[in-house]
């Protein structure tokens, strides 16, 4: 499964290259990134693949960059066309999963979401939640 890590920077310039130098560096590849900043600081969320998670936060933490949290996540494949926004995230609301962070990755029309219910956003959406690759298959060709 694939893990998103969220790291706190200090927002000024060069801290966002300096987290893609200490990846880089380290050999992990980054798949998806979200960011965003206020009061002072960055938050920055990157997708990695479950394998090199833990030296990714421990090069990051080596650094002095704050590692706030490293957790499973979905990456979905979703067509790319109005509305499919809404109708996944409906079908996990009719689920009662509540999504706290989502954001896509690099290339193709792909949806990072994180919750604390994975089992239940999986089964609603008929996705494989032992998967090992970021490559679920798409939602939209699921049996109903």
């Amino acid at each position: 499964m694939p893990t998103d890590i969220e790291v706190i920077l200090n927002d000024r310039p060069g801290e966002l290259a300096r987290l893609g130098e200490i990846t880089g560096e380290s050999g992990v590849n980054v798949l998806g990134l979200a960011a965003v900043t206020g009061e002072g600081k960055g938050v920055v969320h990157i997708l990695v693949d479950d394998d090199v998670a833990a030296r990714c936060r421990e090069k990051l933490e080596s650094a002095g960059m704050g590692v706030v949290e490293v957790r499973p996540v979905m990456v979905i494949d979703v067509e790319h066309r109005p509305g499919t926004l809404g109708e996944l995230a409906r079908e996990l609301s009719d689920a009662g999963v509540n999504i706290d962070l989502a954001y896509t990755t690099f290339g193709g029309v792909r949806l990072v979401i994180a919750t604390d219910d994975l089992d239940a956003a999986a089964s609603a959406l008929a996705w494989p939640s032992d998967r090992t690759t970021p490559d679920p298959p798409s939602i939209w060709d699921q049996p109903e």
